[in-house]
């Protein structure tokens, strides 16, 4: 597969996995809840990590770049919630 390919079928194992972790969680609010199976769950979130590691391997994002990304939108997400941001579509509300 291209890179391209890889990382769309990526993004659908993600997908499949989130799904698989919100039943871990009881989605469905429609079923009787069961206890929450922590190493299930945990499992399942290993597996999402998995892929998402993969697809920074593939986009060439190191460990270092992902967490500086990271903390800089963490920053501007914070700014945004208490309306300190010029970005258009982010106005403070009154």
């Amino acid at each position: 597969f291209s890179r391209e390919e890889w990382m769309q079928k990526e993004v659908l194992a993600m997908i499949s996995e989130l799904s698989e972790v919100l039943d871990e969680v009881n989605f469905k609010w429609w079923k009787n809840p069961k206890p929450i199976d922590d190493l299930a769950l945990k499992g399942e979130l290993v597996d999402v990590l998995h892929f998402f590691v993969s697809m920074c391997l593939k986009a060439s994002i190191g460990p270092e770049e992902l967490y500086q990304a990271y903390v800089r939108k963490n920053r501007e997400n914070f700014a945004r919630q208490q309306g300190l941001t010029d970005r258009e579509g982010y106005a403070w509300k009154k």
